[in-house]
C-alpha cells in the first residue's frame, strides 16, 4: 500500500535551496519520493544536489535572481525542460534587512518586498497555471512568525510576510475546488542566516529562548516534516492554511 506521504513520481521546485531552511526541505522532499529543482541566487548547491541524488532522485539547480519578473517564465521552462511538470512549488527564497522604521531605506524596502512577496506571487501565478491546466498541484510558500506578529526593526520583512499569508489564502480561495492546495509554513526562530544577528547577540538570544517552550532554536531540518506533509497526499483536504512549526512560541 502506497504510503499518503509519498511523493513518488512528482517533481518540486524550491526557491533559496543552497542552504538553511531551503535545503532542508529539499532533502525531504526527495527521500519521500520527490526529483528536486532547486533556485539560487549565486554560488551553487552542489551540497543540496549530493543530498538529492544520494536519496536516488534527479537533482536539478537553476540560478536565477527571483527580484525581477522576467526571470519567471526562462526558470519554469528550464525546470520542465530538465525534470517534467512541476508538482510541487515551496517558495521559500527570503531576505532580511534591519533598520529604525524611521530610517527605512527606500531601497532595502522594495528589495525585500521584491524576493519575499513579489517572487511568491510571480511564481505562484506561473506554477499555477500549469497545475490548474492538469487539475493538481501543491504550492507551500514560506511564512514566517512575523505574519502574525510586527517584529522590531523589521518592518518590510512583517509586512511581506503578513501578505504571504494573505495570498496564500486568497489563491487558496480560488484554487482549491480546481485540484490546487496552497498553503504555507510558518517557521519559528530557526538557525539561519536570517537569524544570525540575533544569535550573535547574548541578551536578544536568551530573551528568544527564554519564551520558546521546546527550549531551544529551531533547526532547518524541523520543517522538512511539514513541508512534506504539505507536499503530500495527506494535505489533499488541507487549503489556505498557515502550519506554524516554531517550538510553541505562539502558544506563549
Amino acid at each position: 500500500m502506497t504510503s499518503p506521504f509519498s511523493l513518488e513520481g512528482r517533481v518540486a521546485l524550491v526557491t533559496g535551496g543552497a542552504g538553511g531552511i531551503g535545503q532542508a526541505v529539499a532533502l525531504g522532499l526527495a527521500q519521500a519520493g520527490a526529483d528536486v529543482a532547486v533556485v539560487v541566487h549565486s554560488g551553487t548547491a552542489e551540497t543540496t544536489g549530493a543530498g538529492v541524488e544520494r536519496a536516488g532522485r534527479r537533482f536539478l539547480s537553476v540560478q536565477a535572481d527571483l527580484a525581477g519578473p522576467a526571470t519567471v517564465a526562462p526558470l519554469v521552462a528550464e525546470v520542465e525542460a530538465g525534470l517534467g511538470p512541476i508538482d510541487i512549488l515551496v517558495n521559500n527564497a527570503g531576505i532580511i534587512r534591519r533598520q529604525d522604521a524611521a530610517e527605512y531605506p527606500e531601497e532595502d524596502w522594495r528589495a525585500v518586498l521584491d524576493v519575499n512577496l513579489n517572487a511568491v506571487w510571480h511564481l505562484s501565478q506561473a506554477v499555477g497555471r500549469s497545475m490548474l491546466a492538469r487539475g493538481r498541484g501543491k504550492i507551500i510558500n514560506v511564512a514566517s512568525l512575523l505574519s502574525f506578529q510586527g517584529g522590531v526593526r523589521v518592518p518590510a520583512y512583517a509586512a511581506s510576510k503578513h501578505a504571504v499569508a494573505g495570498l496564500t489564502k486568497a489563491l487558496a480561495n480560488e484554487w482549491a475546488a480546481r485540484g490546487v492546495n496552497v498553503n504555507a509554513i510558518a517557521p519559528g526562530y530557526i538557525e539561519t542566516g536570517n537569524t544570525s544577528a540575533l544569535r550573535a547577540d547574548p541578551e536578544r538570544s536568551r530573551q528568544i529562548l527564554e519564551r520558546i517552550p521546546a527550549g531551544r532554536w529551531g533547526s532547518p531540518a524541523d520543517l522538512a516534516g511539514a513541508a512534506v506533509f504539505l507536499a503530500s497526499g495527506a494535505s489533499d483536504y488541507v487549503h489556505g492554511h498557515v502550519l506554524v512549526v516554531d517550538g510553541g512560541w505562539l502558544a506563549r
